[in-house]
C-alpha cells in the first residue's frame, strides 16, 4: 500500500485544516528547574501501524472542491431533525396502530444514520462522499442489530415479523416437488437457450462485480469452481442447486462466471491505466467542464493495484487469503439458506435489497481485509470489515437455528466431504498462485538480462565453465 505522501494536501484558500500531525497529537511544553534554557519539544508523531490504520478506517478527503459539503454543519443539522420530527409527531394520524409503529421505527433508523454520519467512520472510500459511507456503514451496523434481535425470536414470530412487512408472503410456499437437473442427457439449442435467463444475467453481473472487487485471476476462478462444489455437497437440502452437468460447468462456470471475471478484470485495467488528476471546480472555466467534473465525483478517486499473493509471502498471508475464499462460499450459502428457510421468493423487495446491500458493504470489507491480509504494519482490521464478519456469523447461526428440520436431514458424509475438499482446494489454489507468482517474476528477470546484454544466469553465478575452443587445446599441446 502507498503511503500518502504531504503533497497531497489541500490548495490553499480551501478552509480546510491539512491533516498534519499537529492537528492529531497536541505538542507537549515541559519546563525546567534553575536557569537551564527551555529545550524545545518536538511534537509527538503518528507511527507507521497508527497511520495506516487510520487511512484504512477513515480516509480523509484530499481534494476539496466545495468547502460547504466538506465543513461541518452539527448544529444545523440538529435543528432541522428537531423540527422535521417535531412536524409529522404532532401533524400526522394516531388513530392507526402499525403505521405509528412504522413511524416509530422510521424515526429510528432516521436518527440512528444521522449519529452514523457524525460519528461513524468512512472507511477506505471518500467518493462520492464520506457521508454515503458513513450512512452505508450506519445501515450495516442497524442490520446486524436486527440480527441479534431475530436471534433470540422463535420461527413463528419471526414469520409473523415478515407477514407483517409483506401480508403476500402468507401466501407463497417452495414448491418442494419440483424437479431440477431432470433429463440431462436431453442437450438440444432450445433448452440450452431457456436456461439463459435474468439468473444467468444475475451471474454474469455478480461476478463481474465481484472481479472488480477481488481483482485477481486466481482466487477468482478458485471460488467460482468451490462454488459449484458446494452446490452439489448441499443438493439435498437446497433442491434447486440440483442442475445438469452441461447447465453447472458448461453455462455457469465457463460461460457466465469466466466472461463476467473477463469483463470485470478488464475494467480493473482500464481504471489502473487511468491518470488520476484531479482539479477543482473552481478552477474550471466552462460549464460543460464543471458538469463533467461533477459527473467524475462519482468515480474513484485512486486505483491501487492490488497484489493478494506474494513469492515471499508469510504463512499468515497465506491462511488469510484461504479465508476470504471460504468466507465466501459462507456468504454465497446465507443467501440461499435464509431465502429457503424463511420462504421468500428470489424477485421479493428484502431478498434484492439485502443482495444490494450486501454488495456494497462487501466493497469497503474487501479493501480493509486485503490491506490487514498484506500489510504488516496493520496490526487490526477495519470497523468495516469486523461488522462485515459479524454479520456474516449472525446469518449462519440465525439460519442453522431456525432450520432445524431442515437440517436434520443433513447427510454428515457430504458435508464434512465439502469441507475438506473446500480446505484442500483453497490451499492448492492459493500456493499455486504462489508458483505462477514466482515463474512470472523469475522469466521477466531473465528476459531483462537477456535484452541488456548479461550472459545466462548459469554462467553468471560460474557454475558452469567456458567450453574450451580447438585453438587453446592445440596451444597447450604445443
Amino acid at each position: 500500500m502507498k503511503k500518502r505522501s504531504n503533497d497531497n494536501s489541500p490548495e490553499k484558500g480551501d478552509g480546510i485544516q491539512s491533516n498534519s500531525t499537529e492537528n492529531h497529537y497536541p505538542k507537549i511544553k515541559t519546563t525546567t528547574g534553575g536557569n537551564m534554557k527551555k529545550s524545545p519539544v518536538k511534537p509527538r508523531t503518528i507511527s507507521e501501524y497508527e497511520e495506516t490504520f487510520v487511512t484504512m478506517n477513515e480516509r480523509p478527503v484530499d481534494d476539496i472542491s466545495l468547502d460547504f459539503f466538506y465543513k461541518s454543519h452539527t448544529i444545523t443539522l440538529l435543528l432541522l431533525s428537531i423540527v422535521a420530527v417535531m412536524y409529522f409527531a404532532f401533524v400526522r394520524d394516531e388513530a392507526n396502530f402499525q403505521d405509528n409503529v412504522w413511524a416509530g421505527m422510521l424515526c429510528v433508523v432516521f436518527f440512528f444514520l444521522i449519529v452514523s454520519v457524525l460519528a461513524f467512520p468512512n472507511g477506505p472510500f471518500t467518493r462520492p462522499h464520506p457521508a454515503v459511507w458513513r450512512i452505508l456503514f450506519g445501515c450495516s451496523v442497524l442490520y446486524l442489530l436486527a440480527l441479534q434481535f431475530l436471534m433470540f425470536q422463535n420461527y413463528k414470530t419471526i414469520m409473523n415479523i415478515f407477514y407483517w412487512l409483506d401480508p403476500k408472503l402468507q401466501n407463497f410456499h417452495i414448491n418442494l416437488e419440483k424437479e431440477y437437473g431432470a433429463n440431462c442427457s436431453d442437450i438440444s439449442f432450445e433448452r440450452v437457450w431457456s436456461h439463459v435467463d435474468v439468473f444467468a444475467w444475475g451471474h454474469f453481473l455478480g461476478w463481474a462485480f465481484k472481479a472488480v472487487l477481488i481483482r485477481h485471476l486466481g482466487i477468482l476462478w478458485c471460488i467460482s469452481v468451490m462454488w459449484e462444489i458446494t452446490e452439489m455437497a448441499f443438493a439435498h437440502l437446497l433442491p434447486n442447486f440440483l442442475e445438469c452437468w452441461w447447465d453447472a460447468f458448461i453455462l455457469d462456470v465457463l460461460v457466465c462466471n469466466g466472461l463476467g471475471i473477463w469483463v470485470g478484470l478488464k475494467i480493473v485495467k482500464i481504471l489502473e491505466m487511468r491518470e488520476y488528476k484531479w482539479a477543482s471546480i473552481r478552477n474550471i472555466s466552462t460549464t460543460s467542464g464543471k458538469l463533467k467534473r461533477a459527473v467524475l465525483q462519482f468515480t474513484p478517486e485512486s486505483w491501487i493495484a492490488v497484489r493478494w499473493l506474494d513469492p515471499n509471502s508469510t504463512y499468515m498471508r497465506f491462511i488469510a487469503v484461504c479465508q476470504l475464499v471460504i468466507f465466501w462460499q459462507v456468504t454465497e450459502l446465507n443467501t440461499f439458506f435464509l431465502k429457503h428457510i424463511f420462504e421468500m421468493p428470489p424477485d421479493h423487495p428484502i431478498v434484492i435489497g439485502r443482495l444490494v446491500f450486501v454488495g456494497l458493504f462487501v466493497a469497503p470489507s474487501v479493501r480493509q481485509y486485503y490491506i490487514y491480509a498484506t500489510d504488516s504494519s496493520c496490526k487490526r482490521v477495519g470497523t468495516q470489515c469486523w461488522v462485515y464478519g459479524a454479520i456474516m456469523v449472525s446469518e449462519a447461526i440465525l439460519c442453522i437455528k431456525n432450520g432445524k428440520e431442515l437440517f436434520e436431514r443433513t447427510q454428515a458424509v457430504n458435508i464434512v466431504t465439502w469441507f475438506i475438499i473446500q480446505v484442500i482446494i483453497s490451499i492448492l489454489f492459493v500456493y499455486g498462485c504462489v508458483q505462477w507468482q514466482k515463474y512470472t517474476q523469475k522469466s521477466k528477470s531473465q528476459s531483462s538480462l537477456v535484452k541488456k546484454g548479461v550472459p545466462e544466469a548459469k554462467e553468471v553465478k560460474g557454475k558452469s565453465s567456458p567450453k574450451k575452443s580447438p585453438k587453446t587445446k592445440a596451444k597447450k599441446a604445443d
